[in-house]
């Protein structure tokens, strides 16, 4: 049974992931996919699915979803991600509440899977995210790396939770940090003139990577899990590297750019070889 549900699906390079994705949402009635940029063939998969695609791509991942809404035309609408998966019992969740009529927004939670493990601890585990919108509900989205969305009314948390599949190797965490670190770095250093040095840099390491391993219990899913919390010291590491970066003054291309204008100087008084 199809319901008046549309599937949102933002998605750059996901030709590995989404096909499988797609696989779970054929109880929504339309499927939008928001092409950021793909080089791959995530086009081409989403049209052979019968996706409605789209090309818009924007710095800020909050005007990002607010596009993906406004093609959006049934009633409801349910935002995923390439690497996650709904599961036939989520799907007759979503659906009966959609019949029942008797909610305007939906959270749900997010079982993730990183480094091939199903997490149960490091905070992994109190993963909730609000997908599911009334379209009359959903006024908009803030935050341009960790958005939020804003709605009327209460979200009604869900029973069933939906899969991740994040994470699948540190060459797919690197990738994903590159994206997300730099952003908010630029966030973090418009909004404090506190100047960056070595020890905040490690303090932040140290401080990360005990919240995920030690304080939420990441030890417990053992060397993954471990890993897992590394990474993620690691990247608050590299956010406030780039925070010291952008502080530079002048700036690092600056910087480089006075270096290759010195080259070209030589060249121009001292370049000619015999």
């Amino acid at each position: 049974m199809k319901s008046n549900l549309s599937a949102v699906i933002i998605a750059k390079n996901e030709g590995q992931m989404l096909e499988a994705c797609l696989d779970t949402l054929s109880f929504c009635q339309n499927i939008i996919v928001l092409d950021t940029g793909s080089t791959d063939r995530t086009g081409k998969i989403a049209e052979h699915y019968g996706c409605k695609v789209v090309s818009f791509s924007h710095e800020s991942f909050a005007k990002l979803r607010e596009k993906a809404a406004s093609l959006v035309e049934t009633d409801w609408l349910f935002y995923i991600d390439a690497d996650e998966r709904v599961t036939p019992a989520l799907a007759k969740e979503i659906l009966l509440h959609i019949e029942q009529d008797d909610v305007r927004a939906m959270t749900i939670n997010r079982e993730n899977v990183c480094y091939g493990q199903r997490f149960a601890y490091g905070n992994w585990q109190n993963d909730l995210v609000t997908r599911v919108f009334h379209k009359t509900a959903l006024l908009g989205w803030q935050g341009e790396i960790h958005e939020s969305p804003i709605f009327t009314g209460e979200a009604l948390r869900l029973q069933h939770k939906m899969l991740h599949l994040t994470h699948r190797n540190t060459r797919d965490n690197l990738r994903k940090s590159a994206d997300w670190t730099i952003k908010e770095a630029k966030a973090l250093e418009a909004a404090t003139v506190r100047k960056i040095s070595l020890p905040l840099i490690l303090r932040k390491g140290v401080m990360e990577f005990y919240r995920r391993a030690f304080k939420h219990q990441g030890y417990k899913d053992g060397m993954a899990g471990l890993i897992e919390a590394l990474v993620q010291a690691m990247n608050r590491m590299i956010v406030y590297i780039q925070v010291w970066e952008l502080q530079q003054k002048p700036s690092l291309q600056a910087r480089y750019e006075k270096e290759e204008q010195a080259i070209k100087k030589l060249w121009r008084e001292e370049g000619k070889l015999r």
